[in-house]
């Protein structure tokens, strides 16, 4: 075997165990997502708390990592992405555990809000790794082992959840963290290597703190909205416009700050600007639709929790197939074509949810799931990919702190949206079923003549109301997947913005990342 043969056999297996390091602190990140939500009503229940206060446990989270989240590339510019990294993944495992022991609603939504903050930075370091782990041409291999704790935790983590709490107890969900943390700490001890350290960059206090006040307010107006009646509370106002004045600020700072907080150079890059909006509709359908289907299939199809869990799962075995396929076509097909093909799988997808009706079977439930999670695989991948093909190397910390933001964000969004619409298209609906329930109507004559209701008894109009709640509410489920449907279809125009990557020999820095 001649010399530079031998050499590559051992950086090739340098960059695997990089990989599987970075891989192991994104899916500790990603399954803490959606992990915790099946766990909810029995943390309700221990900790003595209101419907109300335990979501707190949920909102600390989101809020806090979407705030420190933009925060990375300051942070590994100062302190050296190796060292974030590590500090990271220890801060997070031991706010998880910190969680699993806490006694009181107080304690665990503090111990919440550490995990927010020390997790903010794990999903974009790991992806920033390993893209300079990687040499551009197997950069679509890369994000094909990325994209799989990314997308599969959050829709894993609700199986998984839900089996700790039953057959175990709920402190498990936060448990769980320990050994995956470990190990990605010794992965990334072992074979990551320090990026420079640029003491001379300053820290842009006043858009950091913008930016922070905007995103949090954004955050707990989309999470806190729903149950508070929206804008009929005075709190979601007040929110909403802290909201809008302060990112309206910080946009203003960024442009005329000699040192700004996120470099506008970002934007200057096509594929990146364009990204950050697909990035943005991907997640609004990915956790939009898990957001749903737990309550479409308990309520109204009747599916114990434990089942409704199994039957969710195959979605992930459906991306982590069109993951594995992403990466064997990298290189040789373009990726746009792929995310087309995924954009057009997912709409078929979302179209044949809309048919569904009250005496499907699990089958149906199953079958679209790995339709869509495969449709999500085609384009999460090669859209990690492309959006970074042609960013400067300088941006990259920034650049993934940026997609991973804009990914969480259209999450919340989509999950406001689709049950805010849930809500108003039940009501809208029963009010429309409630005209026909009228003596003209020759169907429920009919019923009323097999003995199936009884109009002069309280019971029977009880029953009937019913009857027509639950069909307001199937109806209300299928309009939003058509909603989110056409959101898919709307988003295929931008394919033709990105530019096809320029193929390249492997770059100067490709390998800084091993040591």
């Amino acid at each position: 075997m001649n010399a530079p043969a031998a050499a590559v056999q051992p950086e090739s297996a340098k960059r695997i165990w990089v990989a599987m390091s970075v891989m192991l602190a994104t899916i500790m990140q990603a399954l803490d997502t959606t992990i915790a939500n099946v766990a909810l009503p029995h943390m309700q229940g221990a900790m003595g708390a209101t419907q109300d206060q335990i979501s707190w446990v949920l909102t600390s989270y989101i809020v806090a990592a979407a705030i420190f989240m933009p925060l990375t590339g300051f942070l590994t510019a100062r302190w050296g992405r190796k060292r974030v990294f590590m500090w990271s993944v220890v801060g997070f495992t031991l706010a998880s555990m910190l969680c699993g022991a806490a006694q009181t609603l107080p304690e665990i939504v503090l111990f919440r809000l550490l995990q927010g903050i020390f997790g903010a930075s794990l999903v974009p370091l790991s992806q920033a790794v390993l893209l300079d782990t990687y040499p551009p041409e197997q950069h679509g291999k890369a994000m094909a082992m990325w994209g799989v704790g990314v997308m599969v935790g959050p829709i894993l983590g609700p199986t998984l959840g839900g089996w700790l709490t039953e057959y175990y107890n709920w402190r498990w969900v936060f448990y769980i963290n320990l050994p995956f943390g470990v190990l990605a700490w010794l992965g990334l001890a072992a074979f990551v290597r320090e990026t420079p350290i640029d003491r001379t960059r300053r820290f842009d206090l006043l858009g950091f703190a913008l930016l922070s006040l905007g995103i949090g307010a954004l955050q707990m107006m989309l999470d806190r909205g729903q149950s508070l009646d929206w804008f009929a509370n005075p709190e979601i106002i007040i929110e909403a416009l802290l909201a809008g004045l302060a990112l309206y600020l910080f946009v203003a700072h960024i442009f005329t700050h000699d040192h700004p907080f996120i470099e506008p150079g970002l934007f200057k890059d096509r594929n990146f600007s364009v990204g950050l909006v697909l990035i943005f509709i991907v997640g609004i359908i990915l956790l939009a639709t898990m957001a749903l289907l737990p309550p479409f299939m308990q309520s109204l199809l009747g599916f114990p929790v434990i089942d409704v869990g199994y039957l969710l799962a195959p979605r992930g075995v459906g991306t982590m197939i069109a993951m594995m396929m992403v990466g064997k076509f990298s290189g040789r097909v373009d990726v746009r074509y792929m995310i087309f093909f995924g954009l057009i799988l997912t709409s078929l997808s979302l179209w044949e949810m809309t048919l569904f009706n009250a005496n499907i079977d699990g089958w149906d439930i199953v079958r679209t799931g790995v339709t869509q999670g495969f449709g999500l695989g085609f384009i999460f991948v090669p859209l990690s990919t492309i959006t970074f093909a042609s960013l400067a190397a300088r941006y990259r910390n920034e650049g993934t702190a940026l997609f991973s933001l804009m990914r969480n964000i259209g999450s919340s969004i989509g999950i406001s949206v689709v049950m805010t619409y849930l809500a108003q298209r039940t009501q809208a609906n029963h009010a429309a079923f409630a005209d026909y329930i009228n003596p003209f109507n020759l169907a429920l004559r009919q019923a009323v003549e097999a003995g199936a209701y009884n109009l002069t008894t309280p019971q029977g109009l009880a029953a009937i109301n019913g009857e027509v709640t639950r069909q307001a509410a199937m109806l209300a489920y299928l309009q939003d997947f058509r909603l989110m449907m056409w959101i898919t279809l709307i988003a295929i125009p931008l394919v033709v913005l990105l530019r096809a990557p320029v193929k390249q020999a492997a770059a100067s820095g490709a390998h800084a990342a091993i040591d």
